[in-house]
């Protein structure tokens, strides 16, 4: 596994993206609308830093309500998700996510729980 991105939980992507493309010296290097969410992937070499704005009501909408703007997650790539996950139950980390579903990027995801990451909602990435 290797590091993929973290999730920053924002009320404006676009504009939190012009202001790291131009501090960074970054660029966008992917946007689409997924769910009720605007997402921006802003390329740090080969990590990135996931824009999250909500469009309607959700998880990330809540999560704004409740936290106020930030990090909301850390993910990791797994090049087997089904078995990351797997690994994760016999060590009695609580999943978020049983099976993997699909995420931003056409990617498969799985979220850990932060009851059992150290406060951290960790999400296993499979490209």
């Amino acid at each position: 596994m290797h590091f993929d991105h973290a999730g920053i939980a924002t009320d404006d992507a676009a504009g939190l993206a012009e202001t790291y493309c131009e501090l960074f010296r970054t660029r966008v290097a992917h946007e689409e609308q997924f769910g009720d969410l605007h997402v921006l992937f802003l390329e740090f070499g080969d990590s990135y830093f996931e824009l999250l704005e909500p469009t309607g009501e959700g998880t990330i909408a809540r999560y704004l309500d409740r936290n106020g703007p930030g990090i909301h997650h850390l993910a990791l790539t797994t090049s087997d998700i089904e078995a990351a996950l797997a690994r994760a139950k016999t060590m009695d980390v609580e999943c978020i996510d049983e099976e993997p579903r699909p995420g931003a990027w056409g990617h498969d995801v799985a979220f850990l729980h932060p009851k059992s990451t150290g406060g951290i909602l960790v999400e296993f990435v499979q490209h």
